[in-house]
């Protein structure tokens, strides 16, 4: 055991290949809630990621400097594992839409089944970024559009260095 059982914290898992300003603002939201958020970055077997899982690791972190209720780590194993090694019983998850609902109430679902104890939060996005995800920002900046809205200052660099470097060079 790592935490009091009087502390309520929650995971929050993801691949988060970048982080956008809907995961922030689920975050920040979800504070209101729980005492502590440990953002889990997870190694995802199913797309390559832009960034790895250290740059990503980093960008959350700066995107909450300061704040100490929001924890930042990396893990490759099931999530139910972490959660019990870390006797954490919430999971946070985020619905864009009514097509998120079916593969997160399936994920929450073989949790449940795994580890009893574990409940999964779902928030709404809200309506700024509903629209949001990872996958459309990076394919928005790699063909030159503006995407300042929609992640962190330091983010938008950082996709810019990755994505624009071999456009801008001719």
């Amino acid at each position: 055991m790592t935490k009091a059982n009087n502390q309520h914290r929650a995971i929050y898992p993801g691949t988060f290949d970048p982080i956008t300003n809907g995961h922030i603002d689920l975050i920040q939201r979800s504070l209101a809630i729980f005492d502590e958020v440990i953002v889990l970055v997870a190694h995802s077997g199913k797309k390559e990621p832009l960034f790895d899982a250290l740059c990503r690791k980093e960008l959350i972190e700066k995107s909450f400097a300061g704040d100490r209720r929001v924890k930042v780590e990396i893990y490759s194993g099931l999530l139910v594992d972490y959660a019990k090694q870390h006797c954490i019983s919430a999971v946070l998850r985020g619905l864009r839409a009514v097509s998120d609902f079916e593969y997160e109430f399936q994920m929450a679902t073989m949790n449940r089944r795994m580890y009893p104890q574990l409940q999964t939060v779902f928030l709404m996005s809200s309506e700024n970024f509903i629209f949001v995800n990872s996958t459309l920002v990076k394919e928005v900046i790699s063909h030159g559009g503006d995407v300042s809205e929609l992640v962190p200052p330091h983010v938008n660099k950082k996709l810019k260095e990755r994505l624009c470097s071999n456009t801008q060079r001719g």
